[in-house]
């Protein structure tokens, strides 16, 4: 069965995003970039709530035609653009670029989704990520904690009545100060 996986990038304090949406402070250089790159381009799917669709989407697609992009994010752009993708919306009509939309986060059918052949599943977007944990619905938590104290602004995970215990299946440090933590629950 394929795993869900949720790979996020945080501050050291927890945050998903800063004040008005800002992920300015995130510190993807080459070294990182080909490491997504190589993770996600096994990947059988994206799955991504709107708001992160729609960030991909504004920009990934053409992305290895800007003479500026290095070849690591030319890399990604054709990952992303040929990988299928599930982006969860009651208020997107249509989406490009492989993708399917679906309105609702359905345990009976996230589980058909992950019995289905192919590679695991990268889920996306803070809040979509948060409605797959209380579901209990995530396989693995790769969590990027960048050195930065950003102080407000968007908590990866909403407050919860239950706790779910997680062991550490490994760490990495990146030479920008980027730490990876994975877990699996």
């Amino acid at each position: 069965m394929r795993k869900i996986i949720v790979a996020v990038q945080v501050s050291l304090d927890g945050f998903f995003e800063g004040p008005g949406r800002d992920i300015g402070w995130h510190r993807v250089d080459e070294e990182l970039h080909n490491h997504f790159n190589e993770q996600l381009r096994t990947m059988g799917a994206f799955l991504d709530g709107r708001v992160t669709y729609e960030l991909m989407a504004g920009y990934w697609p053409t992305a290895d035609l800007d003479p500026a992009s290095t070849p690591a994010e030319a890399e990604f752009a054709r990952i992303w653009r040929d990988m299928p993708k599930y982006v969860y919306s009651r208020t997107l009509q249509a989406a490009g670029w492989n993708t399917t939309v679906v309105r609702d986060v359905v345990a009976g059918d996230v589980l058909e989704l992950k019995r289905s052949p192919g590679g695991d599943l990268a889920l996306g977007g803070a809040e979509l990520a948060d409605s797959f944990r209380r579901l209990g619905l995530i396989d693995e938590y790769w969590i990027y904690v960048h050195p930065v104290l950003l102080g407000r602004g968007r908590p990866l995970f909403r407050t919860a009545a239950d706790r779910t215990e997680l062991a550490l299946a490994d760490t990495r440090a990146f030479g920008n100060g980027v730490v990876l933590l994975r877990y699996t629950s």
